[in-house]
């Protein structure tokens, strides 16, 4: 008896769980990917500034890597490495944070907001993650969107264009993989 009532059951479940296994499957099938690449420019120095810090801790004057610092950024994303003559697609909003008491390193939490007639208008994608940002090549975690970029989740690189030491100022070309 009770043989018979486990395979009615079974009989019954089997149904349900392909029917969620094939929807699963589905919504993964309907996933695209996306390759973004814009340029981040970290404005420090001039009248309008796109950075600003906003906490340090006491010891964070004398440390080599300014560990402690807190920066808030508004920073502008464009097609191309030139902020001057490039088109800007979006703003970069967020927060970094020097992270690295030994090594320049900056924990990021950041949205890329896309605007002003890109393709992508009024969707964001999410990042965080770690920059080391004497490294080449930094990755960071995409973990979320908006818009179009519902459901989104990739991985960022970040790669140095230009770096100017007397101002500070600096523009960061990012190459973002997006699944969504």
């Amino acid at each position: 008896m009770r043989a018979m009532a486990a395979a009615a059951a079974a009989t019954l479940l089997l149904p349900l769980l392909l029917s969620a296994m094939i929807t699963a499957s589905v919504a993964a099938a309907g996933e695209q990917e996306t390759l973004i690449k814009v340029y981040w420019h970290d404005v420090v120095s001039g009248p309008d500034p796109t950075v600003v810090k906003v906490a340090r801790a006491a010891t964070t004057n004398a440390s080599k890597t300014l560990f402690g610092s807190v920066m808030v950024i508004d920073d502008p994303l464009t097609e191309g490495p030139d902020l001057g003559s490039s088109r800007l697609v979006g703003r970069a909003q967020g927060t970094y944070v020097s992270a690295g008491k030994d090594v320049p390193e900056l924990a990021m939490a950041m949205t890329f907001v896309f605007q002003g007639g890109s393709r992508y208008n009024g969707s964001s994608v999410a990042i965080m993650g770690r920059n080391e940002v004497g490294a080449d090549v930094r990755e960071m975690a995409v973990v979320g969107g908006t818009g179009v970029f519902r459901w989104a989740r990739g991985y960022a690189q970040a790669r140095t264009h230009a770096f100017n030491l007397s101002t500070g100022d600096a523009t960061v070309e990012y190459s973002l993989f997006v699944r969504h």
